[in-house]
């Protein structure tokens, strides 16, 4: 896959309008089924929306983090209407089982909850969308060439260390010195505690994490008891901040998996993401069968940044692989 820059613009173009429809008149609906899997370690949350026996499908929804949790992909169980949507919990995350043991925090691990989940739900065939770390694990467990795997979605995606970190040190050149030299100074001293730190992560994170505010349903689900983010997880794997890495992850790198991928590939990047869409082209042009989606307006926090337009793309890459 070549991506030209005209095929870059046109991603951008995608109208924006779309995002009041749904970030303001939608309401998610309760899960049709709620359950319990146990996995290494402990037990995940599983919750499901849509008939699992339908005509199309079903698309499994792997989060980002390490730590975070289900509740920002509530904008695509719009697409309950064709499909089923699978949303769950990672150990140690959401609603989830939290044991707080390390020993449990591999990628491997994590890869192997798709596969407890698919026995528990009786998945013969589904999609696999990734988003940001959740990337990570939708690759690896891709690149296994799993039967019954219809497409692959990577959003946002960790594929390797040293490529994300070389798209964030890229995007953080673009910020006033004062702001870098903040970043840069408290990191290599580890101070990253420091409220100047702070303070400077949060500049950083509004131009390439959150460009908008989360839709408020997003923001209310995500405020209950037990969906709380798990900072001790995305500590110990990734570190203090976006940029770099100081955990077991630092050194992660899944680039040689990519010519391994056997199914229709979606990579769906913001246009001011965090990993950037330039960043990401070259990794999908060693996918076999990829495509690359830049969405306009929108930073990492893709699903809530344009929640419509993150949809919209989704919806169009699964009826393209499900023929």
């Amino acid at each position: 896959m070549n991506l030209a820059r005209r095929e870059v613009l046109a991603g951008l173009t995608v109208a924006a309008v779309a995002r009041p429809a749904l970030a303001e008149t939608w309401t998610p609906p309760p899960p049709d089924r709620e359950l319990r899997v146990p996995v290494r370690g402990g037990d995940l949350y599983v919750r499901v929306n849509g008939d699992l026996a339908a005509p199309r499908a079903p698309v499994l929804f792997i989060h980002g983090g390490p730590g975070s949790g289900h509740g920002y992909f509530l904008p695509t169980l719009t697409l309950a209407d064709q499909r089923a949507v699978i949303l769950y919990d990672q150990l140690d995350a959401g609603l989830s089982d939290r044991p707080g043991d390390p020993a449990n925090w591999t990628v491997e691990r994590f890869v192997s909850e798709i596969d407890a989940i698919r026995a528990a739900l009786g998945l013969r065939r589904l999609h696999v969308v990734g988003h940001s770390w959740g990337s990570t694990i939708a690759l690896e467990y891709a690149a296994r060439r799993p039967a019954g795997l219809r497409s692959l979605t990577l959003g946002s995606p960790l594929i390797s260390t040293r490529s994300w970190e070389a798209s964030t040190r890229a995007q953080l050149a673009t910020l006033p010195p004062a702001v870098r030299t903040a970043i840069e100074t408290h990191e290599r001293a580890g101070t990253t505690r420091d409220p100047a730190y702070v303070a400077a992560m949060e500049v950083f994170y509004a131009h390439f994490l959150r460009r908008h505010p989360a839709p408020a349903y997003v923001t209310a689900y995500r405020s209950r008891p037990g969906l709380a983010s798990n900072p001790i997880v995305y500590e110990a794997m990734w570190g203090p901040g976006e940029i770099s890495a100081t955990g077991t992850l630092r050194s992660y790198d899944g680039e040689a998996l990519l010519p391994r991928i056997a199914v229709p590939t979606l990579l769906v990047c913001g246009e001011h993401d965090e990993m950037t869409p330039a960043a990401a082209a070259p990794l999908a042009a060693r996918i076999p069968d990829a495509r690359l989606v830049a969405i306009a307006d929108a930073g990492h926090a893709l699903p809530t940044d344009q929640p419509a337009l993150y949809v919209q793309a989704l919806r169009a890459h699964l009826d393209r692989a499900d023929g």
